[in-house]
């Protein structure tokens, strides 16, 4: 779905507006009389952009899913069908990237989700599908080749998002006294270390154990 044609300043203003209040406060928990004030306009100069409250959330959600892909370097490395401890890394960083520069993106996907299910899927389906399905496509093929364990690639498609999105917060639940990472990059790389270990096969896992950590001289 498309922003409406109204891209004026207003507009513009409207969305954003809506944006953080749907995300903050959920879809049934925020009125136009408030997105109205946060845009600094009055609630019928919003009705004059948009037809109803449910137009404005999707053209809220709408404006955080735009831009949303696939970075070249990790389309390029998928294309070449790239080792997993090049690509997994790229795409962990990739998904910590976009909480941090869209943090009202995973939000808006749980609120249209829970609030407004009947239309969530085909709204999100055209940003979100094609990262999925390249994920899930690169998995697959590792898998088939043995480079990876014998695994159900969509459900460490689905899991590799969860890691980045919903860890962080559980963790704490947990173990409270765990600190949390320095910054992104070092739990990037827990997460990469993780699952590399998870997902390599058999041998390759006992290869490992057999070998000390940091000895990597020729023998």
């Amino acid at each position: 779905m498309n922003l409406p044609p109204q891209n004026s300043k207003q507009s513009v203003k409207i969305v954003q507006a809506a944006a953080q209040l749907f995300a903050r406060q959920g879809y049934h928990g925020t009125s136009t009389r408030e997105i109205a004030r946060l845009a600094d306009i009055s609630e019928n100069t919003l009705f004059r952009h948009f037809a109803h409250k449910e137009e404005v959330f999707w053209a809220a959600l709408s404006s955080r899913l735009e831009g949303l892909k696939l970075r070249r370097d990790v389309l390029d490395g998928i294309a070449e069908s790239a080792d997993p401890e090049i690509i997994v890394p790229q795409i962990l960083a990739q998904l910590a990237d976009t909480l941090i520069l869209k943090p009202e993106l995973l939000r808006l996907i749980a609120i249209a989700f829970i609030e407004l299910h009947w239309k969530a899927a085909a709204v999100c389906y055209e940003c979100l599908a094609p990262i999925f399905l390249a994920i899930n496509g690169y998995l697959a093929v590792h898998v088939e080749s043995g480079k990876m364990r014998k695994v159900d690639p969509g459900m460490v498609t689905a899991a590799l998002v969860a890691t980045v999105i919903v860890l962080p917060e559980f963790s704490k639940l947990i173990n409270s006294t765990v600190p949390q990472y320095a910054d992104d990059k070092e739990a990037v790389r827990a997460y990469t270390k993780f699952w590399l270990d998870v997902l390599a096969p058999p041998m390759v896992s006992s290869l490992q154990m057999a070998v000390p950590l940091g000895n990597t001289a020729a023998s």
